[in-house]
């Protein structure tokens, strides 16, 4: 059975830290807003994460993508999803982990996302077998679709 897990019990941003090993400018994940657990204790599958990245001016990227349009670069918007899936898979009982991509499919870039944009990031454990981890992720802006992808990952201890 699914439980949605307090956010600010167990996802502070001292907590995505702990969890994620990205720092500035890499950590793209400014806020989780939910958490609903695994089916099981067994693994992950089954969990989701509701994440937030509030897109500034100021990234850093903008400088160069592109300076007369500024659009956030559609690999990092694939980042920020793998990092939601990867804050999804995390158990509490986990020792510190490292998730990297091992492969992506049917991604999709729906619409441009532009400084001021909020997006929100939905990822979801569809399998955990051990190590390997099948996430279906989801990035929205004002509740519309702007990207979409499966992202396959291996989660190993730090």
């Amino acid at each position: 059975m699914e439980s949605k897990t307090k956010i600010s019990d167990n996802f502070d941003l001292g907590k995505i830290k702990e969890i994620l090993p990205h720092r500035y400018p890499f950590l793209l994940i400014d806020k989780v807003l939910e958490v609903h657990s695994a089916i099981s204790k067994v693994n992950s599958e089954g969990a989701t994460v509701k994440a937030l990245k509030n897109v500034t001016v100021n990234e850093e990227f903008f400088n160069g993508h592109f300076p007369e349009r500024p659009i956030m670069p559609g690999v990092l918007i694939l980042e920020a999803m793998a990092q939601a899936g990867a804050l999804a898979s995390f158990k509490t009982e986990d020792p510190p982990m490292e998730f990297m991509i091992a492969s992506v499919s049917n991604a999709k870039f729906r619409k441009p996302v532009v400084p001021g944009d909020q997006l929100v990031l939905t990822a979801k454990v569809e399998r955990d077998k051990g190590k390997m981890r099948r996430i279906i992720c989801r990035a929205e802006v004002d509740d519309q679709l702007v990207a979409s992808a499966e992202v396959l990952a291996v989660a190993q201890p730090r």
